[in-house]
């Protein structure tokens, strides 16, 4: 996909199938950009098929990344981008490990992808990484329960660049309608709330801390 942080609204990504189909996808994207809310849909690997305006304001700040843009993969921004932190709140508890139990259901599912099995490798080859995947995720859950990495509904920190958002949070809408379920694609959208939250501590290095620092 051509996006990048920030610049020009995207062409949706290739959708296979039907010129039917495909017509859906592109109306699917002017319905995407009227939503005044961050909102983009992902397939299974959570590739970006599509993304708004919105979207693309939040992560303007994200700087550049061989493989983790946001409008790329979302999955990998969140594990594997040094400037998700800044953006999404509480990186570790609210999305780091919510989106890896994500991941370990899709690779149980759908081991053999080729998406997937890159991410693995990804994960494998980051050694604080490969530790939460293996110890520090199964402990959460133990933790918090299973619930707690469910998206749709969750409410979880950000911090929109915009100032008059700025520190705050959003509620995650998990949606698929049908046409969108046929495809194999899901909607998420975060609808920012205005409460503000005291601004978070910078950190200087994105860590997960359900694991033992590395040495």
């Amino acid at each position: 996909m051509a996006y990048q942080a920030g610049g020009q609204r995207p062409a949706p990504q290739p959708v296979p199938g039907t010129p039917e189909a495909r017509a859906y996808v592109q109306d699917y994207a002017t319905l995407l950009e009227a939503v005044p809310f961050p909102s983009f849909v992902v397939d299974h690997c959570w590739d970006v098929v599509l993304a708004n305006s919105a979207f693309r304001t939040l992560f303007r700040g994200v700087g550049p990344h061989p493989t983790a843009m946001p409008g790329d993969n979302f999955l990998r921004f969140v594990l594997f981008h040094p400037d998700a932190c800044e953006v999404l709140g509480e990186h570790e508890s609210s999305w780091c490990l919510p989106m890896l139990a994500d991941f370990a259901a899709a690779v149980e599912h759908r081991g053999h992808d080729h998406v997937l099995q890159a991410i693995r490798r990804d994960i494998a080859q980051d050694p604080i990484m490969e530790a939460a995947y293996r110890q520090g995720l199964p402990y959460w859950i133990r933790a918090v329960g299973a619930e707690a990495a469910r998206h749709d509904g969750a409410v979880r920190p950000i911090q929109h660049p915009d100032p008059r958002w700025g520190a705050t949070d959003c509620r995650i809408v998990v949606e698929s309608p049908a046409s969108l379920h046929d495809l194999g694609y899901t909607r998420l959208t975060l609808v920012l709330r205005e409460t503000r939250r005291a601004p978070a501590r910078r950190r200087t290095a994105p860590h997960l801390r359900v694991v033992p620092a590395a040495d």
